[in-house]
């Protein structure tokens, strides 16, 4: 294996705690029974600890992951190479139904909130908010979470509920910090008043889609964050693998998800946008994965990269030297279309 670039590390916004670069995403850790690429427990451990090895030492999950399963694993991962609990950042999220079984996406079924077992299980209620705090904590086997998300907006629970249990919360040493994913700009600030005037725990963090291919957060969200100093960790910086390969090229992801409401659609920008990436890393004798990533951390703190395989590992990890003119990024950015706000509504 030749040697990775160092990793980097990076405050948070204006936050006191810092992040590596890349953010390890563990979407596809946990089990096949949930996701058909995912890393199972024993891949998943080793998998955890390359990362760590290389300088990694942020990993962002969520409690819906493999239905609790990427939580548990990355608690193995930390008692089986006795990880020193502060060397990590984890971040983890609620609001989405976790099912009781491995199998099976139980937050796509809004039914089951109406189940006995299910009830109180799911939303930004206290009491909701509380339970899955505390099997988080559970699953991953951990004294406190370093990083809670709201994974989305809840508009059925008052918005002082909620601020109000996440700032009990990081007042009782359980959670550290609080960050949010998904949601209209309004939303995020309104969250934000509420704290502000009350003299509760603010957010340091949003999480939302942001590629070459997806740029309508900058519209309003990034503006936002970067003027009240809250960091910028984007998930999907890759747009599903879509800028790290040559356009048409199939893979076991594309195959898996074609012909379901998950098969992506490419318009002729979007097409033009991965055609200058290909141009843009034979000129520069880069992989293609490596100048989309370049582009992501001219704008962000730090991406989440949700890569389950070695070199594509290796290939996340930027050095200094990774960087990307203002012609470059004029050059990418160029063909860009407005697109309709997509993950939340």
């Amino acid at each position: 294996m030749s040697q990775a670039p160092a990793v980097q590390y990076k405050q948070l916004g204006t936050s006191g705690i810092r992040v590596s670069v890349p953010i390890l995403g563990a979407m596809g850790i946990g089990s096949t029974k949930w996701l058909p690429w995912a890393l199972d427990e024993e891949k998943g451990v080793e998998f955890l600890k390359s990362a760590y090895d290389r300088g990694i030492t942020t990993i962002d999950t969520a409690n819906i992951y493999s239905n609790g399963e990427s939580e548990k694993v990355i608690g193995k991962f930390i008692k089986k190479h006795n990880i020193p609990r502060e060397n990590l950042v984890i971040i983890t999220k609620c609001h989405s139904l976790v099912g009781k079984e491995v199998s099976g996406m139980a937050f796509l079924n809004p039914a089951l909130n109406d189940e006995r077992d299910y009830v109180n299980q799911a939303g930004l209620s206290r009491a909701a908010i509380f339970n899955a705090v505390e099997a988080s904590i559970a699953r991953l086997d951990t004294p406190y979470i370093d990083i809670l998300m709201l994974h989305r907006f809840d508009a059925k629970v008052p918005v002082e509920e909620t601020v109000r249990a996440l700032h009990d919360l990081v007042t009782s040493g359980k959670v550290r910090y609080l960050g949010a994913s998904s949601m209209h700009t309004w939303q995020f600030a309104l969250l934000n008043h509420v704290a502000e005037k009350n003299g509760w725990t603010k957010f340091v963090v949003m999480e939302d889609e942001h590629s070459l291919l997806y740029r309508e957060e900058e519209r309003e969200m990034f503006g936002y964050c970067k003027h009240n100093g809250i960091g910028l960790t984007p998930y999907s910086p890759l747009s599903g693998g879509a800028l790290s390969r040559p356009f048409g090229s199939d893979t076991l992801r594309t195959q898996i998800v074609k012909g379901t409401p998950w098969e992506p659609t490419y318009s002729d920008a979007d097409k033009a946008i991965i055609g200058r990436v290909e141009e843009l890393a034979k000129k520069k004798g880069w992989k293609m994965s490596q100048v989309a990533l370049a582009w992501s951390q001219s704008k962000v703190t730090a991406p989440i990269v949700g890569v389950t395989q070695l070199d594509r590992l290796d290939d996340s990890i930027l050095g200094k030297d990774f960087a990307l003119t203002e012609e470059d990024i004029k050059y990418l950015e160029e063909p860009y279309e407005a697109k309709a706000i997509r993950g939340y509504s």
